[in-house]
């Protein structure tokens, strides 16, 4: 057992979710200006190797393992999150303008399922006030902005197109000059306004070309509702077919609490909870859904970030052999504390020796399919 969860973990979950995670943002925002701790904590955390080096889109990864956005949602603790092990980073999500999120409480803990409940709404700082928090730091390894249309609350009259892709490239505008790379969230499941207008055909090439007198120089990656329809997903690809600053893509977690999770919990306990579960239950479909992108799209143009269920290192190569070639994790470090990702980097470097590769781009999309992959790990399963 860990340090953290002998002792740091126990403390944490005394608190309620919300509390605890807003406590561990501000103790490494604090601790992140303390000189040398920085530097100290990615001595101790950060693990690499040549077989886990890659570049994309012109970026640098030391490794795979990147840190998915809404834990460090308005980029508070970006000195800290620099040294806590990740290859790369993606604060968020960001909107346009400043919003409280939903009510509270919004944050919930299901231990025996190692997962959460996420009803947050997309608080954030909006995206003048974190655009001048990036342009004050340049940040070791390559940080993502996670951009979504901004959430004004369960009574606000609906929005228009025109407000909706206006929202979007105004974020855009202020926030792509200071991110390594750019996630436009089209799907978050807890906020009104905007995730329903990008599942009709036609509105993502819409936003899209919206963007592009930006002249953006970043990389984009789009965050998806996730499917497994061929059709689906054959429709997103053609309406990015023409915007060259597109470059991959992310699976959001799925709305509400559909059958396709896997839980423990009894199902009628969770009917009247609001919120998106996050964490081991994901873990299946999102690996099926990222199979069936990597099968359609273009693999010399674009990139799957796997983010879902990220526990243990048989967990990331689960998704980079069903074809991501980034994973991400956020509900780990709420269980696991900030120790796994160099455990994870280090599982990773040994399963691919284990199978012969001797670099991780070799296992990407080895999986015969990704059913066949899940019954080789059915112990990873909930």
């Amino acid at each position: 057992m860990s340090l953290y969860a002998n002792c740091v973990r126990p403390l944490l979950f005394r608190l309620d979710a919300e509390t605890a995670h807003h406590l561990t943002v501000q103790s490494c925002r604090v601790a992140g200006s303390i000189p040398g701790l920085p530097a100290l904590s990615h001595s101790c955390l950060h693990s690499s190797a040549p077989e886990l080096v890659s570049e994309f889109g012109g970026l640098r990864f030391s490794n795979p393992i990147g840190l998915a956005a809404g834990w460090d949602k308005s980029g508070h603790a970006l000195r800290l999150l620099d040294s806590l092990g990740f290859g790369f980073a993606e604060i968020g999500s960001v909107s346009a303008r400043p919003s409280p999120g939903n009510p509270k409480p919004r944050l919930f803990r299901m231990p025996q399922d190692r997962a959460i409940i996420v009803n947050y709404g997309l608080p954030n700082d909006g995206a003048e006030v974190v655009a001048r928090r990036l342009a004050q730091y340049h940040t070791r390894h390559p940080l993502g902005v996670n951009i979504v249309k901004t959430n004004d609350g369960p009574n606000a009259p609906p929005c228009g197109p025109d407000e909706i892709l206006a929202d979007y490239e105004r974020s855009v505008s202020l926030l792509h000059p200071y991110a390594g790379y750019l996630a436009l969230n089209l799907s978050c499941p807890n906020a009104q306004g905007g995730k329903d207008f990008f599942a009709l055909p036609g509105n993502i090439s819409r936003l899209l070309a919206r963007l592009e007198h930006l002249a953006i120089r970043c990389p984009v990656i789009l965050k998806l509702v996730p499917t497994e329809d061929a059709s689906a997903l054959q429709r997103i690809l053609n309406e990015c077919d023409a915007f060259p600053f597109v470059r991959g893509f992310c699976f959001n977690l799925p709305a509400g609490k559909p059958d396709t999770l896997e839980l423990s919990v009894p199902r009628e306990m969770l009917a009247y909870q609001p919120g998106a579960i996050a964490g081991r239950p994901v873990t299946a479909l999102i690996n099926r859904c990222i199979a069936r992108l990597y099968q359609l799209m273009d693999r010399r143009r674009y990139v799957i970030i796997g983010a879902g269920g990220v526990f243990t290192a048989e967990d990331a190569y689960l998704k980079l052999r069903c074809g991501a070639s980034l994973v991400q994790l956020y509900t780990a470090l709420i269980y696991e504390g900030p120790g796994v990702v160099k455990q994870i980097n280090r599982g990773l470097v040994s399963l691919l020796k284990r199978d012969g590769f001797t670099h991780f781009s070799q296992a990407i999309g080895t999986a015969e399919s990704c059913e066949d992959c899940l019954s080789e790990h059915s112990h990873l399963r909930p």
